[in-house]
């Protein structure tokens, strides 16, 4: 146990409560900026090797791929969806604005698209891509307790 010069040992939770900030943080910021990273590939800022879909048109095919048991008329529909969906969520999470919110929704996207990967492609490939552990994260970071807390400077801080 932690000793502080003759004091009582601290409780196990309060010795944790900075990690568990640091790791709600790091998964916070995970998810939003893997977001924002699909938006940035698919409107072309990323160039040369290792680039996902390149451009918009790209990824209008990639949304076929994925959906190809929906009817093509839909498909540029889910496109835009999708990137809105991923813009607003990614900024969201990066800003930390209405996490539990945006996290929800990052869960509930991540699903459809496991799923539909799943559906078109079989369940090894949103397996190989980590889609459902990206989901799962989500998940866990909508459903965390966010509280106030006094950390060791004496200022207050959400975790």
């Amino acid at each position: 146990m932690l000793r502080l010069q003759n004091r009582a040992p601290l409780p196990a939770a309060s010795r944790l409560v900075p990690w568990s900030w640091w790791a709600f943080l790091y998964l916070r910021l995970a998810l939003g900026v893997s977001f924002l990273s699909g938006i940035a590939d698919r409107f072309g800022l990323y160039r040369g090797r290792n680039v996902g879909y390149g451009n918009f048109a790209g990824f209008v095919q990639y949304t076929a791929k994925v959906n190809s048991f929906m009817p093509p008329s839909m498909i540029p529909f889910l496109a835009w969806a999708a990137t809105i969906a991923e813009f607003l969520f990614g900024v969201a999470l990066v800003v930390g604005l209405w996490v539990r919110w945006a996290a929800l929704g990052s869960w509930f996207l991540l699903i459809l698209f496991g799923t539909a990967m799943a559906i078109s492609f079989g369940i090894k490939s949103p397996l190989d891509y980590s889609v459902f552990s990206a989901s799962a994260g989500a998940l866990v970071l909508a459903l965390h307790e966010f509280r106030t807390i006094k950390v060791a400077s004496g200022t207050s801080d959400r975790v």
